[in-house]
Order: C-alpha cells, then structure tokens, then sequence
C-alpha cells in the first residue's frame, strides 16, 4: 500500500461520500476514490474537485457484483442506507461479510451516527441540554463531561438500532484480527451550514473536512499497524459547545479537526 490507495465508498455520492471524495484526495493525493450508488443516485457533492470512479449498482440486488468490487481495496467505507430496520440489516451483513471474505481484509469504516446514544441525550427536554440548544450559555453552571466516544450504543429506535449493528459488525471484524472502525457521524451536510433548522445542531456539527480527517487518520494509523479497531468514534468537528468526546479519537488516532461551528456565529 504504497503508489496509491483504493477506496471503495458505499454511497460516496451522498453527503458524507462527497465530502469524503473532496477531501481524503486534499490529505493525501495516493487515495483512489471508487464510488457504488444506486443507479440514478444523485451527486450532492459541490466542489469541482470531488472526483472518482462511480458504479451503478444496488448492491443487495447484485450481491455477487457487489462481491467482486473488494478485491484490490485497501479501504472500505460504508455509508449506504435504505430500507427498514431488516433491510439495513441484511445489507450491513452482506458488506461486512464481503470484506472478511477477502484472504487479506481491507480496512472497513463502517458509518453509525451520534443517534445511536440518542438515549444520553435529549435538546427537548428541560436541563442541560436544552439550555444548550436554546444557547443560554450563561445560565449553565454545571457543565457535564462529554459523552465518551467508548460508552456503548444507546439506541432508542430503529434508526439507532441499525447502527447499533454495524458497531457490533466493527467490534466482530476486531476480534477476528482485522482492522474497522465505527464513525458515529455528527451533523453532516452538503454545504457545511451550520444554521440548520435542528436543535442544538452547533453542538453536534461536523464540516466535511473534518470527518475526512478523521477517517484518513484512521487509515494512516492502519497502515502504521496501531489502529485501535473495534473503536467508535464521533466524527465532530472542534466545535466550542460539543456535547460528544473528541479528545479520545486526538489522542488515539492523531485526530486533527479544523473547524469550529461558533466561527459561523
């Protein structure tokens, strides 16, 4: 893994794909985007230089296709949704089971979301957090520890559920001796806005670069051979009211995030 690295982006056109396709080739020019979406897919990225190779494929109608994109791969990322709860499911199973079907496994990212501790936290209810989402910073004198990046899944729906399982497919591929990580994603959007109509959103935002970043410093401590697999990390930006722990992934990975959600304030 040296003149260059392949990556396959399961859904690389959506919104965490095109950041990803824009940015991971920034950090590193050796990175080779491929790209698999459904076909028709639309393209949300909006720099010019989000570039790659793209397929056409649903790839739980075309498993065995699907199947063949592996070979060759230094990393996958798996951002991909669609379906209920059983569909998510069953396709989670097929991309991890493709990777550990290789004789040597790639790397496997494997997309969660700050939703799969929904149950920690809660900007609807009167405390702390909705003080923080109403932004009455002076109101607040008890500040809580961030939620660490190492406390389990706490879903509270489907949703959170079917992260829930692909943390747990993170932890099996760890314990086989491979490398993957679960990226419990932020607030994440195509044009990196931090005023979204959604509370408490500055506390959870993440700007694309960072959430590059933070995968590519994965990768790069993979390749070291020290990767921490079977780890969840939340993939947010250095945001200055951040309820979720970023130190952990700093001080396990080299996580280096460049942005802060109050600079747009």
């Amino acid at each position: 893994m040296t003149s260059e690295y392949k990556v396959l982006l399961i859904g690389g056109r959506g919104t965490i794909g095109s950041g990803l396709r824009t940015y991971m080739p920034r950090l590193d020019p050796r990175y080779r985007m491929v790209s698999v979406d459904l076909p028709g897919a639309p393209d949300k990225a909006t720099a010019p230089d989000a570039g790659g190779d793209f397929i056409d494929l649903d790839i739980t109608e075309s498993p065995d296709e699907f199947r063949a994109l592996i070979p060759g791969c230094d990393l996958v990322v798996y951002l991909a949704r669609g379906g209920g709860l059983a569909a998510m499911h069953r396709m989670t199973d097929l991309v991890f089971e493709a990777v550990l079907a290789q004789d040597e496994p790639p790397m496997i990212v494997g997309s969660s979301s700050v939703h799969a501790v929904d149950g920690l936290y809660d900007f609807h209810q009167l405390g702390f957090y909705w003080t923080l989402a109403e932004r009455q910073f002076d109101q607040i004198t008890d500040w809580p520890e961030r939620i660490s990046a190492a406390v389990p899944a706490h879903p509270i729906n489907d949703y959170g559920r079917e992260k829930a399982h692909v943390e747990e497919w993170a932890q099996k591929v760890a314990d086989l001796g491979h490398s993957a990580v679960a990226m419990r994603w932020g607030g994440v959007n195509a044009k990196n806005n931090v005023h979204v109509e959604e509370r408490g959103y500055f506390a959870v935002w993440c700007h694309q670069e960072d959430a590059a970043r933070l995968v590519h410093a994965c990768f790069q401590r993979h390749c070291a051979g020290d990767l921490p697999s079977g780890a969840h990390y939340f993939a947010i930006s250095d945001n200055t009211y951040n309820i979720f722990d970023i130190e952990t992934p700093r001080r396990e990975v080299g996580y280096a995030p460049v942005h802060n959600a109050e600079t747009y304030y």
